[in-house]
């Protein structure tokens, strides 16, 4: 079976890929549907379905196949950005494994954060001067609502590595470069951190390099882990359906109704009666406590010594990605808040106990942003995927961004746009 993330198989000629897939670039732009599959069965192996995808996702995200990605931060802020940014930590290793490469007048090293903003690009100084002319440099977002497919982008947009090869690329000042991209995950939450990337010509199409970035994406999440023992008892549920549970050494995946129970004791360390938990979870409907008994039997037999009973709650310290935010918050953190907290605490869960948890935190972090007056928190909460339609959000951060800033059109028109939207009566 041909590996969807490579871009080329072995013995395929790169200059006719190049044109096949420039072909059906130029009639998709135009206006065209992708020939290329019917009923979403790939029949042309020019065009990857990964790639195809990534397109309509550009399309509907931007409005031209031709422009330069945004850049967002630049001087002190981004150097105050980067500096706290837990990827930091790895770059001493990224450039021991990659430096050969972004040292040799051919290719860049880059690496992004969660959100595609690039923190890191490096390289011969003529490479770097060639990647410019597309704001391919730190501070530019580069994740696919900004600029179109590519392979940081897309990587973080499917957390997998991938490859994009020349016009595979969405926007058209991308495709003199091939490139490729992989996702990088915390290693004591798998929270996606961010891509590490190398950006070159036709030959990065070749297998090795996607190999190359996915091994060294592994020796950093390695060396995190390495740097900052992974805890004990650790529990993410923010942005998840099902929560990931670490306890001595192993990672759970948890059943929904698990997940709640967890989140539920963890927030109550002190504990619950069995009334109480099941009032969290089940609320007025009539379920009966031996149906509580079993799903805590069950849990116990994934979480081993960590559950305790009358009351029922969690045993030692249970490290949880919610309570991170709060403490951040406390701290006065705000942005570290805002980078910690990966989504609403388990989004499909309808158990009251959580619905009122996720709500408590999810107004906390946002009134906090709101009342900032901090653009940088301001752009974190906008760029996420429940700040992005946030019409207050927006314009605060308008309102809190000087006028030289070189993004400041981009939120102002934003802004417009969801104006605009939200004045427009709801169709019945």
């Amino acid at each position: 079976m041909v590996n969807p993330w490579l871009a080329m198989a072995s013995g395929v000629d790169p200059a006719e890929r190049r044109g096949a897939v420039g072909s059906a670039h130029a009639a998709f732009v135009s206006g065209g549907e992708l020939g290329a599959f019917v009923s979403g069965r790939e029949i042309d192996p020019a065009l990857r379905t990964v790639v195809a995808d990534s397109w309509r996702r550009s399309a509907a995200a931007l409005p031209a196949p031709e422009f330069v990605a945004p850049l967002e931060l630049t001087d002190a802020d981004l150097e105050g950005y980067r500096r706290a940014h837990p990827l930091a930590r790895a770059m001493p290793l990224f450039r021991e494994l990659l430096g050969s490469i972004a040292d040799d007048g051919a290719h860049l090293l880059a690496v992004c954060d969660a959100s595609g903003r690039m923190l890191w690009v490096e390289g011969h100084a003529g490479v770097r001067g060639r990647a410019e002319q597309m704001n391919f440099v730190p501070g530019a977002r580069w994740d696919e609502r900004h600029a179109g497919t590519n392979a940081p982008g897309t990587a973080l947009a499917l957390d997998h590595a991938v490859q994009i090869f020349a016009t595979e690329h969405y926007n058209r000042l991308a495709q003199p470069w091939t490139c490729a991209a992989a996702p990088v995950h915390d290693p004591a939450t798998g929270r996606l951190l961010g891509a590490v990337d190398i950006t070159g010509g036709d030959h990065l199409a070749a297998p090795h390099s996607l190999a190359l970035v996915q091994a060294t994406a592994r020796a950093a999440e390695a060396h995190l882990a390495a740097e900052a023992p992974v805890p004990r008892n650790a529990l993410s549920a923010l942005g998840r359906d099902e929560a990931l549970l670490t306890t001595d050494g192993r990672r759970v995946r948890l059943g929904r109704r698990h997940s709640e129970i967890l989140v539920l004791l963890a927030a109550h360390p002190d504990g619950l009666t069995g009334e109480r938990l099941s009032d969290a979870l089940y609320g007025d409907r009539p379920v009966p406590m031996v149906t509580l008994r079993a799903e805590i039997s069950r849990l116990r037999r994934l979480a081993g010594d960590l559950l305790a009973s009358r009351p029922y709650r969690v045993t030692g310290r249970v490290e949880t990605d919610a309570a991170d935010v709060e403490r951040r918050l406390a701290e006065g953190d705000l942005r570290a808040a805002v980078r910690a907290y990966d989504g609403p605490l388990l989004p499909a869960s309808e158990a009251p106990g959580v619905c009122r948890l996720r709500r408590l935190l999810e107004d906390r972090l946002r009134r906090a942003v709101l009342g900032s007056g901090d653009a940088a928190a301001l752009q974190l909460w906008a760029d996420s995927p429940w700040g992005e339609d946030d019409l207050e959000v927006w314009e605060r951060l308008l309102a809190a961004l000087p006028e030289s800033a070189p993004h400041r059109g981009a939120v102002a028109a934003r802004a417009r746009g969801l104006r605009a939207t939200f004045a427009q009566p709801a169709r019945v």
